[in-house]
Formats: C-alpha cells, sequence, structure tokens
C-alpha cells in the first residue's frame, strides 16, 4: 500500500509540474521585436492594458444586449489601478468578461491574435460597435516596463481560473490558481533603475494618474485608484495628515460625444482650457457630429490670441486624434492645412487605420476624407464669423490674416478658391479693413484693375506720389502693409477675373487724359534729356520719362516688370539674399517747378544738371525707404544748390 500511494503522489506530481511553453518561433520573434521596437513611448503600456480591460467589460455588454437572461448594470463594471512600491509591482484589474484557460493559451500564446477582434466577428458585431484592441500586441507593451507579467483570470459563466505568467521572448507557464470574482487581473513586476532610464515613476500615484488622464481619460467605464490626500488631523486645527482615497481618474464622458443641446459656451471654454490650449478665451467653437462614408465627432477651437511661438519652427499644428476615446496621436498634422495650422481641438473616430502600435495614423482615405470635410467647416465657419459677427473676425485676422495670405503664396494660389474670400485689407476709401469682395462691388464701370499700394505701414503708403493720380479719380486703392501681402495677391492673380495692379506699375491700364499726351510729347521733346539723365544714373534706374500719374510731386519710382520695388526690399531683407533688383523707372513730372529747373541746367549747365540728376533720384529712393548708396555725398550735394 505505501509502494502504491508513493507512486501515486509521484504521479500527482508529475501531473501538476508546470511546463513552460515557448511561443511560436514567428511569435517569438515579434515580441523582441515589438517590445525594442513598435513603441516610442514607454508609458504607452498603461494605455495598452487599459484599453484590452475597457474591451473585456465590452464583451460583457455586447452578450448582455443578444442575450435576455443576462443583466448589464454599469455601476459594477469599472477598471482598477493597484500600485505596491515595496513590491514593485503595479496591477491593472478589470470587471470584464476574463478568460478560459485556451484563450489565454490563444490570446496570449500567439502574438498578434486578437480575442478582441476574434469576438467581434464571432459575434457579428458591425464597424459601429466600439472594440479598441483589435491587434493583438497590446497586452505586451507590458514589457516596455516589466520583466515579469503575470496574468490571472477567471472566465464569465465558469468557476475555474488560471494563472498565465511569461518573463518575455522565454516563454509562458499556464496553471490553476483561485480568483474570487470574474475578470482578470495583470501584474506587472516593474524593472529595476538603469544608468539611462528610471523605471520608478511608473508606481508614483501623480505619473500614473498623469498617463491616465493623458491617453485614457475618456474610456467608458470607471478607472479608479487610490490617490493620497491630506486633512486635518482630528482635534487639530493645524497639523495635517496623509490618507489614502479611492478616485475616478477618468472623465468617462467626453464632451464631443455629448449632445449639442446639452452644452453651454462655458462648458467648450472650460474644456479648451483644461486641454492648455491657450490662456486666452477662444474665439469660436465648432462641434461636429458626422455618420456617413466615415464617422468622427470633432471639437475645433478659433482662437482669439496668436500663440507666442506661431511663427517658429518649435510650433507643431495638429489636432488631437482619438480612437473610440482612447489618444492615438497628440499632433495629427495631417488633419488640417497649413494655412489652418492655428485651430485647436480633437476629432476621435473609430475608422480610422492605425498602425500596429497606434502611434501611427496610417494615410487612408479616411483620413483624407475626415481632413476635408474639417478644412471645409473651418472655411464656412470663418465666412459665417465674417459676414454676422464682424468685429470678432477682424480681431481673429488680426491674429491669424498673416497666415491665410501665406497659405495662398505657399501652395501657389492652389487654395484660391478656400481662402480668397477671407482675406481683408485696409482701404484708402473705408478707411478701415475691407474683403476683396466688397472692392469689387464698388468698382467704377471703367474700372480695370484692382489696385494696391505696398509699404511698411498706412501711414507711409498714404503719402505715395505713386497714389496721386488714382485717387483723384476717385479708385480706391489697397493697402499692403504686411510683407506677404504682395506675393500672396500674385499667385492669386486674379479675383472675379480683375487682375491686380500695383500702384507702382508702369501701365496703370487708364485711358489716356490729358496729362498722359502732355506726359508722351514731352517725352519725345525731351527725348535727349531724359536720355542723358539715364547715362548718368547708368545701370541704377532701366529709364527715366515724362510721369503720367504725379501732379503735386517732382519724382517718383516706378517698375517695368513683374518684380515690383516693395518685393525687391522684402527679398533683399531674407538671409542669404542675392542683391535682387526691381527694373525701376525714374518718373519725372513735368508741370513741377523742379523740372522747368532740370531742364534749364540741361541748356546751360551740365555740371548743375548732374547735381540735379543725382538728388531727384536719391529723393525718390527714399521715397520708396530705399537705402541710398552715399547719404554724406547727398548730403553734401543738397547743400550746393543753395
Amino acid at each position: 500500500m505505501a509502494t502504491s500511494a508513493n507512486n501515486y503522489e509521484i504521479d500527482v506530481k508529475e501531473r501538476v509540474k508546470l511546463e513552460t511553453k515557448q511561443f511560436k518561433a514567428e511569435s517569438k520573434r515579434l515580441l523582441d521585436i515589438m517590445i525594442n521596437s513598435i513603441y516610442t513611448h514607454r508609458e504607452i503600456f498603461l494605455r495598452e492594458l487599459i484599453s484590452n480591460a475597457s474591451d473585456a467589460i465590452d464583451k460583457n455588454y455586447y452578450k448582455a444586449l443578444v442575450d435576455d437572461s443576462l443583466s448589464f448594470d454599469k455601476e459594477n463594471y469599472y477598471i482598477k489601478v493597484i500600485s505596491d512600491k515595496e513590491n514593485r509591482t503595479l496591477k491593472i484589474s478589470d470587471t470584464g468578461i476574463g478568460m478560459t484557460r485556451e484563450e489565454l493559451d490563444d490570446n496570449l500564446g500567439i502574438i498578434a491574435k486578437s480575442g478582441s477582434l476574434q469576438f467581434k466577428k464571432e459575434n457579428e458585431l458591425k464597424d459601429g460597435y466600439d472594440i479598441i484592441g483589435q491587434f493583438g500586441v497590446g497586452f505586451y507593451s507590458a514589457f516596455l516596463v516589466a520583466d515579469t507579467v503575470t496574468v490571472i483570470s477567471k472566465a464569465f459563466g465558469s468557476d475555474e481560473a488560471y494563472k498565465w505568467e511569461s518573463k518575455g521572448a522565454e516563454g509562458y507557464t499556464i496553471e490553476p490558481c483561485e480568483k474570487d470574482s470574474v475578470g482578470t487581473d495583470i501584474i506587472l513586476k516593474i524593472k529595476p533603475n538603469t544608468e539611462d532610464e528610471s523605471f520608478d515613476e511608473y508606481l508614483e500615484e501623480y505619473k500614473l494618474k498623469s498617463i491616465i488622464k493623458k491617453y485614457s481619460d475618456f474610456i467608458r467605464y470607471p478607472i479608479k485608484m487610490e490617490i493620497t490626500s491630506s486633512r486635518l488631523k482630528e482635534g487639530s486645527e493645524e497639523e495635517y495628515e496623509d490618507y489614502k482615497e479611492e478616485q475616478v481618474i477618468n472623465s468617462m464622458v467626453p464632451i464631443w460625444r455629448k449632445n449639442k443641446n446639452e452644452l453651454v459656451q462655458e462648458d467648450y471654454e472650460s474644456f479648451y482650457h483644461e486641454k492648455h490650449y491657450g490662456f486666452d478665451k477662444p474665439i469660436k467653437h465648432i462641434h461636429i457630429s458626422v455618420d456617413g462614408a466615415v464617422s468622427y465627432n470633432a471639437i475645433l477651437f478659433i482662437p482669439e490670441k496668436i500663440p507666442y511661438d506661431f511663427y517658429t519652427k518649435e510650433y507643431e499644428k495638429g489636432l488631437e486624434l482619438y480612437s473610440n476615446g482612447v489618444l492615438i496621436m497628440n499632433k495629427c498634422a495631417d488633419l488640417l492645412p497649413d494655412y489652418f495650422g492655428f485651430v485647436k481641438g480633437i476629432v476621435d473616430s473609430e475608422d480610422l487605420s492605425l498602425n500596429i502600435s497606434r502611434e501611427i495614423l496610417q494615410h487612408d482615405r479616411q483620413l483624407k476624407l475626415i481632413a476635408k470635410n474639417i478644412k471645409n467647416k473651418i472655411k464656412s465657419e470663418l465666412e459665417n464669423l465674417l459676414k454676422n459677427e464682424r468685429e470678432k473676425y477682424e480681431e481673429f485676422y488680426k491674429s491669424f490674416g498673416r497666415q491665410l495670405k501665406y497659405g495662398i503664396y505657399s501652395e501657389f494660389g492652389s487654395n484660391k478658391e478656400v481662402l480668397q474670400d477671407l482675406l481683408m485689407f485696409y482701404s484708402s476709401k473705408e478707411k478701415k479693413m475691407v474683403t476683396l469682395e466688397e472692392y469689387v462691388s464698388r468698382m467704377p464701370e471703367e474700372q480695370k484693375y484692382i489696385y494696391y499700394a505696398a509699404g511698411e505701414s498706412i501711414e507711409r503708403i498714404e503719402k505715395l506720389p505713386q497714389t496721386e493720380l488714382l485717387l483723384d479719380k476717385g479708385y480706391e486703392i489697397l493697402y499692403f502693409t504686411e510683407d506677404v501681402d504682395e506675393f500672396a495677391i500674385r499667385m492669386l492673380m486674379t479675383y472675379k477675373e480683375k487682375e491686380f495692379k500695383s500702384v507702382s506699375s508702369g501701365d496703370l491700364g487708364i485711358e489716356a487724359g490729358e496729362n498722359d499726351k502732355a506726359a508722351e510729347s514731352n517725352d519725345t521733346e525731351n527725348k535727349e534729356l531724359f536720355s542723358y539723365m539715364k547715362d548718368i544714373l547708368s545701370d541704377k534706374v532701366k529709364d527715366v520719362r515724362a510721369s503720367k500719374r504725379l501732379k503735386n510731386h517732382p519724382v517718383c519710382l516706378s517698375n517695368d516688370g513683374e518684380l515690383t520695388i516693395e518685393m525687391e526690399k522684402i527679398l533683399n531683407s531674407m538671409p542669404n539674399n542675392q542683391n535682387i533688383k526691381a527694373d525701376k523707372v525714374l518718373e519725372i513730372n513735368i508741370n513741377h517747378d523742379v523740372f522747368r529747373s532740370l531742364k534749364e541746367a540741361y541748356e546751360k549747365d551740365k555740371d548743375k544738371f548732374k547735381l540735379y540728376t543725382d538728388i531727384l533720384y536719391n529723393q525718390a529712393l527714399l521715397i520708396e525707404g530705399l537705402t541710398i548708396e552715399d547719404p554724406v555725398a547727398f548730403t553734401n550735394n543738397i547743400c550746393k544748390i543753395f
């Protein structure tokens, strides 16, 4: 009997002896790659494990939908995060559907086999049902921070629980264990610190809470965690004590999934500030809910103030991107065109194709469709703001009008239809900012062009001699005061079939009047005089001629070509400039007293004529805000007149 008993004891020991199972060869290699390569941020592990826990609870919910004998009381379902610094463990528990021994073996023993995706297929759930983890790799991100991962799970409808444990690529074990309730506990044995990295932070309350808020704030089930707080000691008025209190860390219901009728302006402003989009109040919020070829929710904000770093390399444009309430990207630049890069906000969609780590978005049709819809919506809202809340729009334009103009210039006018009706410029007639539509609507029938003048400020432009003729005819002039203005307009080329024309252009497109005929006559009559002036100035000007545009001023410069004088100034102010030169024409007012003196000098005193020519040319340069070559010589020449 004793021998038989001993044999039985040996047999039992052999049967319960744990067998270390090896990952399949491909899975083993994939696990090694994944631990070291797929995820760029270690903190992602908590997002993945919480997402899996949420899926496990969802499975109970979906079963209850098709089985009337089951009920789903949301209050009984939650996710709990427990840190144990002393034992260096982090536990993520859920009250979800749990796993059987076979499911532990299949789902965790074969990397990239997704139990969630399989569940979705078996239950014929449509894409509208939110199953987050469908790649089957998120669980293994635990090895980014842990050297041992233990999973204790009890499946729904089962009396048995099992423990799955692994130290990484070497394999895993599965054995029976005790667990009172249905659900899954994932226990991570956090790695020791290294010279290059500290793993201690993944046991700290503040870090765990921060990661949860960042990535999993809108998981639909409560994420609970014990948080240290302080309170006055009982019977004391000054002494405080720390105590632990279980708190729900996540918000659960995102604002973008709420009915717009439930929300007020203050709700959107609070969300704007909670997300640290800016310290200002947004000028406009846009709440979008779309169900169609691609479904998504979005909340966008048009800020009031320009960020301090907006025009620096450090500024990152883009919207926060969520998939089923889980943060995928902090800044998804592909959702916004550069010219709308000032827009802040979030997009949440179930329909996006993500890469295996869910950190990078695949460039697919859905993404492009969402981006196109968002672009059109922003344009529409800005147009409504311009039409219905002019003062607000002008405030916005002060901050971001330059960006809209850069959008036209940088894309070579391809965004003309999107942006042209959003542009505004100061008007000589209205003495305020006007749109191109408003300008064209006021144009006299005989006016051929949209006229503009470029300069450093409104005050400087108002004094330009080149504006005299146009203003005298009652034509409106748009004032370009930003360096990008003229370049953007050159890309725009036309608006409602009207070309743009600089007041400094050689040909203003105005029918010949008495002044023009007199100028042409004087060009012929004084041909030799103007030719001599051109010879004196050499290659500084392309030509010298009688002006058709001047009334009160003696001299001005015009440009004979596509490159204007103002564009020359801007290009030459840039780093590594190539000393670009516009083709300048020196125009002389033949009806001015100066011309009579000039003509007299030409006939009687060639040295004085050279002196006058030099002075007039430098005066024209100063009027344009251009640098004169020799200021000392110029002042000395002025003195020689007296």
